[in-house]
């Protein structure tokens, strides 16, 4: 749920509470205020790894982690479940702490009532999604923290999402609501039971996905593009008239689909978007990264939080859309993006951290949404001096801040400025009577500035958690940037990061996955999102390098996807292992949200190998789960764009590209800066020359190749083209 959303559902005690207790949030924000425990007592998640258990590791709740003593404990006595899931960059997570969680008259309610148990959605997010799917079927809308009460035999029968410590005209609070619960349960515990078995059924119901089947064709892609052409705003980009988030996946969706049906309507759609993004204040302009999402329609304001998955999905979008027009506009960003990963999100092993908070400390010690972020007119002009104007101009800055009150219900940001593109370059060097270069750089220099002052302030929190999913997702995206810009340093961030994972949440022998490292610790079984993620960002970084042991690797964790997760009987892949008998369900996770959906992703890793080695058992597979999905596809296109990037790949078959010859070479490297240099949506890529094992890609071994010089095949199918030996004919052949 947005911050604007439920700003407007909440009270005038709230605010003013909010504003009293803003500056204690600086713990978020400050690794040294630790002192602030100094004389409070742990809990039970003193001993956890996840910064978000660790935040609530002092409350005076008697929290537990998810496991086999409190699951235990509430079956010995008899007791509900409160369930509080949330993760540590989430700004209502922290509101709700302070208010509810820190007080000791509630916390000793709740430790008399309940059995507490606190959850990771970002480490746990099987049990994020069971619960979810019961608080949306409750009514209630979804989002975090997520407040869920469950029977002893953890079946849900009550929930909400952020709750007011006390009742007010808006509802009721949270003291009311467990006095209430409890009661109940101690009267009438039967009907408490009777609503728990209900959602229960209710979750079981929901997780058979049965749908009819619908044909596997081009109609499908049709509906998506005329759905999403509707929802198009046509003036700001992006789609629908409120908050709007960067849903790198739809646009991939799109900007394939222009590709393949020379469909101009589309591409306009992702690059008008991405150019009102990249102008934006979702847009960092002076350190790079995206923002989670704009709380306006305009793109200007946003929520000021950095995931690493949006930086991994808007960065790869970005690099495509470079490939797709050779518009350096597109480039930029998405090298400071990568760029902004690598200072600021990059682990010293080489894995990639999990995200930085919203909140933050502005220059005189202000604490609050974006305060890291934001600029007085007076502290531009003090920095940048006679140029101070040139750049208010063109980043939109005014004395009285430029943040409308629609997009700041709490006036945090008040006299404050967020730096967007309000006058374009042109505009600007008219205005000012300078050329387009001078004021380019002006603003570059101005830029590099404001971000060495930025980066003299607090710190923002980080979280430090290396999550699997993700780790895979930017290993594909610094793979595209090194095929796509020849950068060394990103070849070398993605190589860092896959060797970190394999020497550590990787097991050889069992050919498994551990989905999250923290502090040397390595937690949790992987699910499905970690195995596809990660094998998706091995073919990337095989396509980009061409070391076959990632190849090799990503076919080993493919058979092990399958074995652990696919559904033989229908078809698609469950979410999660089923070893966890605790889990009231095994989900199948079919819809794209802030991630492509594990799916999606599984399905394409597994057609993207069949193509590799002729693994017919790949093809079949892979064939099932998208009829098994069609009739979802059908109905939801737009819910699936990850999907149907998929079925594009079954359907239209990908150009094999193979090239022969010395690597080292300039006519091969030639050759192969062709084939890197071009969006080319679906394909598969491989230098012969660097394959020491042809069993894993047996049709290698029909190629015939010239010592002399190397060779370039483009082949459909297996069939191939006759090879040519310099770019300009491998040009033509990619054109056909």
């Amino acid at each position: 749920m947005t911050q604007k959303q439920r700003a407007k559902d909440k009270s005038t005690i709230i605010i003013i509470l909010l504003v009293v207790l803003l500056p204690i949030i600086l713990f978020f924000a400050n690794s040294d205020s630790i002192s602030l425990f100094d004389n409070k007592k742990p809990n039970r998640l003193v001993n956890e790894k996840s910064p978000y258990l660790l935040q609530h590791a002092y409350n005076p709740v008697d929290w537990y982690p998810w496991g086999e003593e409190a699951l235990n404990k509430a079956k010995e006595e008899n007791k509900p479940i409160f369930l509080s899931v949330g993760y540590s960059t989430c700004y209502w997570c922290h509101v709700m702490e302070k208010e509810v969680f820190e007080n000791d008259s509630i916390a000793n309610l709740m430790n008399e009532y309940f059995i507490n148990i606190k959850v990771d959605r970002e480490e746990r997010p099987d049990i994020d999604r069971i619960y979810m799917t019961a608080l949306t079927a409750m009514g209630a809308e979804g989002g975090w923290p997520m407040s869920m009460f469950l029977t002893p035999d953890l079946k849900p029968f009550y929930g909400a999402t952020y709750i007011p410590p006390f009742s007010s005209d808006k509802g009721m609070g949270f003291t009311e609501l467990i006095d209430q619960i409890h009661t109940s349960w101690v009267n009438n515990p039967k009907q408490i039971t009777s609503a728990g078995n209900k959602f229960a059924e209710l979750l079981k119901e929901s997780s058979k996905h049965e749908m009819e089947k619908s044909p596997l064709k081009k109609e499908i892609f049709d509906l998506a593009f005329s759905n999403f052409v509707e929802s198009y705003d046509n003036e700001n980009g992006g789609f629908g008239e409120s908050a709007k988030f960067p849903l790198p996946y739809s646009y991939e969706f799109l900007l394939m689909y222009g590709d393949r049906f020379e469909n101009s309507e589309a591409d306009n759609i992702v690059l008008s978007t991405l150019r009102k993004m990249i102008n934006g204040g979702i847009y960092d302009h002076l350190g790079g990264g995206i923002h989670r999402y704009s709380v306006d329609k305009y793109w200007r304001v946003p929520h000021f939080e950095k995931m690493l998955y949006d930086q991994a999905g808007v960065s790869s979008l970005l690099i495509n859309a470079y490939l797709s027009t050779g518009d350096s506009i597109y480039r930029k960003p998405a090298e400071k993006t990568l760029d902004y990963v690598l200072e600021k999100l990059t682990s010293e092993e080489g894995g990639f951290y999990s995200a930085e908070d919203a909140i933050g400390a502005s220059v005189e010690g202000t604490i609050g949404e974006g305060a890291y972020y934001l600029w007085t007119k007076k502290e531009i002009d003090d920095i940048l001096g006679s140029n101070a104007d040139l750049v208010e101009f063109y980043f939109g800055v005014s004395q009285q801040g430029n943040v409308p009150p629609a997009s700041d219900p709490l006036g945090e940001m008040k006299g404050k400025n967020v730096l967007y593109i309000a006058n374009s370059l042109n505009q600007t060097a008219q205005k000012f009577k300078k050329s387009e270069q001078e004021t380019e750089k002006i603003i570059d220099d101005a830029i590099t500035k404001l971000y060495s002052a930025r980066n003299k302030r607090p710190r923002l929190y980080r979280d430090d958690k290396i999550i699997l999913a993700w780790n895979g997702l930017m290993i594909s995206s610094f793979s595209k940037g090194y095929s796509a810009f020849g950068s060394p340093k990103y070849l070398d961030a993605a190589k860092k990061s896959a060797d970190f994972i394999l020497a550590n949440l990787y097991d050889e022998n069992t050919h498994t996955l551990k989905r999250r490292y923290m502090d040397k610790e390595t937690k949790y079984e992987g699910n499905l999102a970690d195995y596809s993620s990660f094998i998706q960002g091995l073919l990337d970084l095989y396509e980009a390098s061409f070391d076959q042991k990632y190849l090799k690797t990503a076919n080993d964790l493919a058979l092990s996807m399958i074995s652990i997760f696919y559904d033989n009987e229908h078809g698609g892949f469950y979410d999660i292992s089923g070893n966890d008998k605790s889990l009231l369900v095994r989900t199948k996770d079919e819809f794209d949200g802030a991630e492509p959906s594990g799916n999606s992703i599984a399905i394409l890793d597994i057609l993207r190998l069949a193509q590799y080695t002729d693994n017919k058992d790949f093809t079949e597979k892979g064939k099932k789960s998208l009829d098994y999905f069609s009739g979802f596809m059908s109905q939801n296109p737009n819910s699936m764009a990850n999907m149907l990037r998929a079925l594009s790949f079954y359907l239209y078959k990908p150009k094999q590209i193979i090239i022969t010859g010395d690597p080292s070479s300039q006519e091969t490297q030639s050759l192969i800066n062709t084939v890197n240099k071009r969006f080319i949506p679906d394909k598969i890529f491989i230098v012969a020359s660097k394959v020491d094992d042809n069993s894993l890609i047996p049709y290698l071994s029909s190629i015939v190749t010239d010592k002399t010089k190397p060779m370039a095949y483009v082949c459909e199918n297996y069939t191939c083209k006759l090879p040519v030996n310099n770019s300009v004919q491998l040009e033509k052949l990619l054109d056909e």
